[in-house]
C-alpha cells in the first residue's frame, strides 16, 4: 500500500513534500503535480480562513455527495471576495496557471470535517479544464495520486496548512522529461484520518478547508452557468 512507507521514495522539487513509487514516475510528474508549502503566510491563512467561516457556517456537514466523492464535508462556490482575498487569489493565478488559461469565475471552497475524506476520482472535463489548484487551511492532510491503469504507480503529496498544491496536464510538446498529466491519468484523494500517513510519518487529520482555482473546461464561454464542482 502507498502509505506503508515500504516502496520506493523520492522527492520533487521540495524535498520533503512529495512521495512516489519510483523515480520514473516522480521525473514524469515532477512539473504536473506540485507542492509549494508555505505558499500562504499565517495572516494570509486567516484572512481566508475569517472570510469563509460566515458563509461555511451556516451550511451542515454532509455524507454524500453528488458523485459519491466525499465524505463528512460542506462546500459553496464563492466568486466574490475581499480585496485581501482577491489579492492571494491574483497570486495563484499567476503561480499555478498559464498566461493563456482562463479560470472559472467561481472557486471552489470544500470544509472537510475531521473524520471527513475524499475518495479516489479524476475530475471530469466537462467541469473544469487542465490545471486546478488548491489552497489548504487549518490541518494538515495527504493526498494520494494513483495512475488509473497502472496501480503500481503512485505518488504522495504533503499538504501542510498554507500549502498549495497544482495537478495539471503537461503536454508532449514540453521537453521530456517534463510531459506527464497528474490531471487525467492519475485519480487523486484526500486520506480519512486513520489512513492518513506520509512514510513512517503520522499526519493526523483535523479540520481541513481547501480553496481551489479551476482552469475553464475547453470549449467552455467563461459567461457559461456554473457546473458541479469537483471533488479536490
Amino acid at each position: 500500500m502507498a502509505g506503508s512507507g515500504r516502496l520506493a521514495v523520492g522527492t520533487l522539487p521540495w524535498p520533503g513534500w512529495v512521495r512516489g513509487s519510483g523515480p520514473a514516475v516522480l521525473s514524469r510528474l515532477r512539473d504536473a503535480a506540485v507542492v509549494r508549502p508555505g505558499f500562504l503566510s499565517a495572516a494570509e491563512e486567516e484572512t481566508l480562513s475569517r472570510e469563509l467561516e460566515p458563509e461555511l457556517r451556516r451550511r451542515r456537514y454532509e455524507y454524500d455527495h453528488w458523485d459519491a466523492a466525499i465524505h463528512g464535508f460542506r462546500e459553496t462556490e464563492k466568486s466574490r471576495w475581499s480585496e485581501a482575498s482577491r489579492a492571494i487569489l491574483q497570486r495563484v493565478q499567476a503561480a499555478a496557471f498559464s498566461p493563456g488559461q482562463t479560470l472559472l469565475s467561481s472557486v471552489h471552497v470544500l470544509d472537510l470535517e475531521p473524520r471527513g475524506y475524499i475518495k479516489p476520482h479524476v475530475d471530469s472535463i466537462k467541469f473544469c479544464g487542465a490545471t486546478i489548484a488548491g489552497l489548504s487551511l487549518l490541518s494538515p492532510s495527504v493526498m494520494r495520486l494513483v495512475h488509473t491503469q497502472e496501480p503500481g504507480e503512485w505518488l504522495e503529496l504533503l499538504l501542510e496548512p498554507g500549502s498549495l498544491y497544482i495537478l495539471r496536464y503537461c503536454p508532449a510538446g514540453e521537453p521530456p522529461p517534463h510531459q506527464g498529466s497528474a490531471r487525467y491519468d492519475f485519480s487523486h484523494e484526500i486520506l480519512r484520518d486513520e489512513e492518513s500517513f506520509f512514510g513512517e510519518r503520522r499526519v493526523p487529520r483535523g479540520r481541513r478547508i481547501s480553496v481551489i482555482c479551476r482552469s475553464l473546461p475547453e470549449g467552455m464561454e467563461s459567461g457559461e452557468p456554473g457546473q458541479p464542482p469537483p471533488a479536490c
